[in-house]
């Protein structure tokens, strides 16, 4: 079995790793590593989980620990495609560099661009930021990106979801040409293919698992669920998620449950406390200091359970989560692979939990052709059955005509039932129509066909150019 120190790293490094309780490479590491040390552009394709952060810096160090950072030019780049992401990845470096001295700049949204500015301004070895917030430096003019000697693509699908491609190339236009490119990411979309063939000259690839394949320590599971009645859907697929934990027991310690929307995300969460859960929200409408503070409390247990988007579903490294329960199908296959990736990390096992309503009949086919296999069908812990109950008929024009009101009904036209004329000196006297109002003035006025008739036809409405004849229109 190979071992950190037939990797070639320095021994500072060496001596973090194993502090930080690494014994042996994950084979993402193992492939990448080498490659990296020796200068090589690196195409690394792994499922989440598997150890891509510390396959790129661990190298980066190594290789950063000589040499000199200049005023605003940072010698290494690390682009994440989200601030949490970013965040752990500067959490990381902090930990394997503690023997090394390197310095890094973190920039990310929802922090000051003073502060930001200060660390640029004295010269970093590694900057590690969003795209957007990196760009709006550089616009700025108060970064330069032509000392970059290494550059990192970090869950470059991620990248792709998010549209933040355009920004990516951007980037590679701005760093040297002849700086070293280590690109991750999790699948292969023809448009990642596309820019690895652009901006990666002969790049080591290393693939180590099936693109987009869970890992096998994770048991996964759907609850397939109706609804009674239309209105009371979002009610009773909370009830059901609450059953689900507490079907569970003591074994679902702690669980990130992802929702596909953020109001969602904020309900679930919300309805969860209610009902005594220890739950919290993080999804990207929230403040980034309120979202790091939920991951932390997560982190260390003071949070049971963790509501979130899309936006934790990449590259966390959250190391003991017990469960991932998918409240909603994901609406990309993709994002499935990674949100369970959650669970199940570093060898240890997990369960993975998805609720399917009938209208994610479409997108859990997707997921199910993505695996290669359908995901076991689990009983439903309310003990209704998704066949049980049946859907609601559609309204019919007799079913709603029972259900109006009585008035509304007697409003309803009948037909005219027909009845003898009363006698002349029955009938009640009738006023003169002159009597009763002016008539209106006409704007017609009496005229004759060229046969001398008179014109008959709409009375005092018609207008006046109708009444004209042939002959008086030419």
């Amino acid at each position: 079995m190979t071992k950190f120190t037939d990797l070639n790293l320095s021994p500072n490094v060496l001596k973090a790793a194993e502090d930080s309780g690494y014994e042996s490479p994950t084979p993402i590491q193992e492939g990448a590593i080498p490659p990296a040390l020796e200068g090589r552009d690196v195409l690394g394709i792994a499922q989440t989980g598997t150890g891509k952060t510390a396959g790129f810096t661990l190298p980066m160090i190594t290789m950063l620990a000589r040499g000199r950072a200049r005023a605003r030019m940072p010698r290494s780049l690390v682009l994440c495609p989200t601030r949490e992401l970013a965040a752990q990845v500067a959490e990381n470096f902090d930990n394997y560099s503690k023997y090394v001295k390197l310095t890094k700049a973190l920039l990310i949204g929802g922090v000051s661009f003073g502060e930001q500015t200060k660390l640029i301004d004295r010269g970093v070895d590694v900057l590690i930021a969003t795209p957007g917030r990196l760009l709006d430096h550089f616009e700025r003019g108060k970064l330069l990106l032509t000392g970059v000697q290494i550059m990192v693509v970090d869950e470059a699908d991620r990248m792709l979801d998010m549209g933040f491609i355009p920004d990516i190339e951007r980037i590679f236009g701005l760093v040297p040409f002849t700086r070293q490119t280590l690109f991750f990411s999790a699948t292969m979309a023809p448009e990642i293919e596309r820019i690895t063939n652009t901006f990666l000259s002969n790049p080591a690839r290393i693939e180590v698992a099936r693109q987009a394949t869970a890992s096998e320590t994770i048991t996964q599971g759907l609850v397939e669920f109706r609804a009674s009645r239309r209105e009371r859907a979002s009610t009773e697929k909370r009830n059901l998620l609450r059953a689900i934990i507490d079907s569970e027991g003591e074994g679902c310690t702690n669980a990130i449950i992802f929702c596909n929307r953020k109001t969602d995300v904020d309900i679930v969460a919300k309805s969860l406390k209610k009902y005594g859960y220890n739950a919290e929200p993080i999804h990207g409408d929230l403040d980034q200091s309120q979202r790091m503070a939920t991951l932390k409390g997560f982190r260390d247990g003071d949070i049971r359970f963790l509501c979130a988007s899309d936006v934790a579903a990449r590259g966390l490294d959250i190391p003991n989560v017990s469960h991932v329960l998918n409240y909603d199908v994901p609406g990309h296959a993709e994002d499935y692979i990674h949100r369970i990736g959650r669970t199940g990390r570093a060898g240890r096992e997990g369960k993975a939990i998805m609720i399917c309503e009938p209208r994610d009949a479409k997108n859990l086919d997707a997921v199910e052709r993505l695996l290669e296999n359908k995901i076991p069908r689990l009983d439903n812990p309310l003990g209704t059955s998704a066949k049980s109950d049946p859907e609601p008929k559609p309204e019919t024009r007799e079913t709603a005509a029972d259900t109006k009101p009585a008035k509304s009904r007697s409003r309803s036209r009948k037909p005219a039932q027909k009845s003898e004329p009363k006698p002349v000196s029955d009938r009640p006297q009738e006023k003169p129509r002159a009597a009763a109002q002016k008539p209106k003035p006409s704007r017609s006025r009496d005229r004759r066909d060229g046969g001398g008739n008179k014109v008959v036809g709409m009375g005092n409405h018609m207008p006046g150019f109708i009444a004209k004849s042939f002959d008086e229109r030419r």
